[in-house]
Order: C-alpha cells, then sequence, then structure tokens
C-alpha cells in the first residue's frame, strides 16, 4: 500500500468532524432552514469560523453540500445523520460520545489482553453504565431495534420444536425486542426477560406494543446470578460476546443450571469468516468481549455443563447454536 494510503486509513479528522456534525445536530438544523454558516452558527451553539471549516472538510469529503460560499445543504450522505441509530452512534454528549473515546484506550488493551475503559472514564464500562443512567440507555436502544433492526427469530429452533415450547427465558435480553417478537408470533407461548433492572424497565413499551405484555415477566437481576428455572427454551443473543471467557462460561453455567432437566439454551453467535470484525473489537475496549469460533464455543458450553447438539445459520449468517444440559 502506498504511504500515502496509510495516511488515509489513519486520518482522524474526519471521523471526529462527523461526530461533531451529529453532535451539533447539523442535518437537523439544515432541515430547519438554517443554511447560512451564521444562523447555522447560532443554531447549533457554535462558533461560526470554527463550524465552518469543519463543514467545508466535511463537504470535501462528501458529507454535506455547499451550494453556495457559506450556504450549506443536506446531500444523499447526510441524510443519514438524521436516523436514529446514526445519531445515538455518534452523539459525543451520548452513548456515542463514550465508544469514541473508548478507542484511545485500544493500546493498552491490546497491549495488556484486558480492557482498559477505565483509563478514559475512571470505571470499568459496565460500571460507567450503572453510574450514568442516561449513558446506559443510550446502549440499551442501539442493542436494540434501533440499532439491530427487528431481530430475527424464525430460525430459532426448528419449527417442529415450538410444539415442545411454553415458556421462553431471554437472559440479557434487552428491553425485550426479540422475545416481543416471538410472542407475538406464538401466542401458546409465554416469556421471561432478564436483564438489569433499569433495563427491564424500559420494556413495557415494547411489550404494550407488541400486544403481549400479558404473556411476559420482566425479572430484574444480574445474569451472573442464579436464573428463573423451569423455562423451555433460554435463549442468548448478543451476549456472550460481550464478556471475556471467565465471565462468559458463567453465564452459559447459570443458563445450564437454570435448563435442568429439560430445557435448552440457544445461542446466537457471530456470523464467523468475512464478518466486520469491528463490533467485536469495540467490545473488546469497552469491557474486554471476544468472539468465538464454533469450537471454542462448543468447549465454553461443555465446562458449563451444556452439550452442543445442533448449529444452524440465519438468512443474516448469523449463527445459532443449541446446547442441552448435560
Amino acid at each position: 500500500m502506498p504511504a500515502n494510503g496509510l495516511w488515509t486509513l489513519s486520518d482522524l479528522c474526519t471521523p471526529w468532524c462527523v461526530h461533531v456534525a451529529a453532535t451539533l445536530g447539523i442535518a437537523d438544523h439544515l432541515v430547519a432552514g438554517d443554511m447560512e454558516i451564521g444562523p447555522l452558527a447560532a443554531a447549533s451553539g457554535a462558533d461560526r469560523d470554527s463550524l465552518y471549516r469543519v463543514l467545508r472538510h466535511l463537504v470535501s469529503k462528501g458529507l454535506f453540500a455547499e451550494p453556495a460560499p457559506g450556504r450549506f445543504a443536506l446531500n444523499e450522505a447526510a441524510r443519514g445523520l438524521l436516523e436514529e441509530p446514526i445519531r445515538l452512534g455518534l452523539d459525543l454528549d451520548a452513548f456515542g460520545g463514550r465508544m469514541a473515546h473508548a478507542w484511545g484506550t485500544l493500546l493498552s488493551a491490546v497491549r495488556s489482553g484486558k480492557p482498559a475503559y477505565h483509563e478514559a472514564f475512571g470505571r470499568g464500562f459496565w460500571e460507567d453504565l450503572d453510574a450514568h443512567p442516561a449513558i446506559a440507555a443510550g446502549f440499551d436502544a442501539l442493542m436494540g431495534p434501533a440499532g439491530h433492526g427487528v431481530p430475527d427469530w424464525h430460525v430459532l429452533v426448528d419449527p417442529a420444536d415450538w410444539e415442545s415450547v411454553r415458556t421462553v427465558v431471554d437472559v440479557g435480553g434487552g428491553t425485550g425486542a426479540l422475545l416481543a417478537e416471538i410472542l407475538r408470533a406464538r401466542p401458546e407461548v409465554r416469556g421471561t426477560l432478564v436483564d438489569l433492572p433499569r433495563t427491564v424497565a424500559r420494556s413495557v413499551e415494547v411489550f404494550q406494543a407488541a400486544g403481549v405484555a400479558d404473556r411476559v415477566t420482566t425479572v430484574g437481576q444480574s445474569f451472573f446470578d442464579p436464573l428463573p428455572g423451569g423455562g423451555d427454551l433460554y435463549i442468548l443473543k448478543s451476549v456472550l460476546g460481550d464478556w471475556p471467557d471467565r465471565e462468559a462460561t458463567a453465564i452459559l453455567r447459570r443458563c445450564a443450571e437454570a435448563t435442568r432437566p429439560s430445557g435448552r439454551v440457544v445461542v446466537f453467535t457471530g456470523a464467523g469468516a468475512g464478518e466486520d470484525a469491528s463490533p467485536e473489537l469495540l467490545m473488546m475496549v469497552l469491557g474486554g468481549g471476544r468472539g468465538r469460533t464454533l469450537d471454542e464455543l462448543r468447549e465454553m458450553a461443555h465446562q458449563a455443563g451444556l452439550e452442543v447438539r445442533a448449529v444452524g445459520r440465519q438468512a443474516s449468517g448469523r449463527v445459532i447454536v443449541e446446547c442441552w444440559p448435560i
């Protein structure tokens, strides 16, 4: 790769300018009619000259248009800044700021093999969410439909197997989007959502909107504590990859305990080879999480008291692993 190509890959100017434009709500102000740099700066609470330089740079990179000197407009690329998940992920005053600044700890994480999030924020990632409810709400939103779309549950288990499923426990299920979709499609099934109290408290609207609130029990607790027992199906989606091996094994062990004697656990894992590695790297930086191969997951499940009996794949490429208690 030519030297100038390395400079392009390592240039931090453009991404930070994008974050700044998103945080200031520039796209929204343009929609509202503040197109001249003076009114635009006043509306966004920014210095006129500094904002002008940022926007000129972004125009040169294809984000925003400048139809006349000092007058800016949205283009197709900039309209993405009006979308809710983009706002959540880029806003430096919200959870997007945590993700952006956490990358400054990457070198320490790579050198030590441990998360260094505390170097930037004074405490570990999960402890930081506990201390800042608004930031935690942004994280929950990005983990839900706003960030990941409507959950695809259809290949969760073989269609014939649903005949034996009457209770589903979604472990670390966030605000309940996946569980709501399952219950809406399977009226004979009851569900239990397990997540931290601050998170399950935000599930009420999700279940009510889906029309399934009367068939859901919410349990506000850590999934490192004993889980509600007696469920037919326990789901782990976007959970294990957030944690190092020891903690991920502990979560599986709690699931194994809860499923005995006849329940099962279904784990959603990454798509594998060729998958974009940036989400896995982000969770490594934030909390020491990591993706795992099927063999690694199989061994981890065995250590937790589970046996992998079936492996499937969603249309998206995400792998579904079905485990039974040993």
